[in-house]
């Protein structure tokens, strides 16, 4: 049976670290295939300003285009409606029994404001990324429920390569050619 891991973000763009990331969870937890699933709107992030949801579906497919244990969903991003992952798992869960959710760390500590975030936890694994831990932040969540896997600690964000773009810096090591030629073309970030 096929094991796979669903990676949703914003994407804003796809960088490099989600690369890394993606590659070291799926050997650890020996998955098939990892599909990245680009957010329409995040239910968490309703106030942030991102691109459009068609230049952040088209970035993640550029970046992924070259592994072929790495696919994308427009799912998501077709849904002109919040991107609740609970939904999104269910419309996954027709033709995949075994799913990995992959979530950072801070979506862990957030993971109580999930919609239907007890139903989650019985549908899926739910794969958390130990790249950092604040002891100061208790969880509200026991830890039990998740799996926990170190993944590389990679320095990269979107939000500085955003930053990077509008002060006109290169950002050549942070993302694949594909999507640096891409938020070239369109002209993606050029204001603060």
């Amino acid at each position: 049976m096929k094991k796979i891991g669903l990676y949703g973000g914003t994407f804003d763009p796809i960088h490099i670290g989600h690369l890394i990331t993606a590659r070291a969870v799926k050997e650890i937890r020996k998955l098939n295939e990892i599909i990245f699933v680009p957010a329409n709107t995040s239910p968490l992030k309703l106030n942030v300003k991102s691109s459009s949801p068609l230049h952040r579906l088209e970035m993640t497919k550029l970046a992924v285009e070259k592994y072929p244990d790495f696919s994308v969903s427009d799912y998501e991003i077709n849904n002109t409606d919040v991107s609740y992952t609970y939904n999104t798992i269910k419309h996954f869960i027709k033709e995949y029994k075994d799913i990995d959710l992959i979530i950072g760390y801070d979506n862990y500590l957030l993971f109580d404001k999930w919609y239907k975030w007890e139903e989650i936890l019985e549908l899926v694994n739910v794969v958390v990324l130990r790249r950092f831990y604040d002891k100061q932040i208790e969880p509200k969540i026991a830890p039990d429920k998740f799996i926990f896997v170190e993944s590389p600690t990679i320095q990269i964000n979107s939000t500085m390569i955003r930053k990077r773009v509008a002060d006109n810096l290169p950002i050549d090591l942070l993302v694949t050619q594909e999507v640096l030629d891409y938020i070239k073309k369109e002209k993606l970030y050029l204001t603060k």
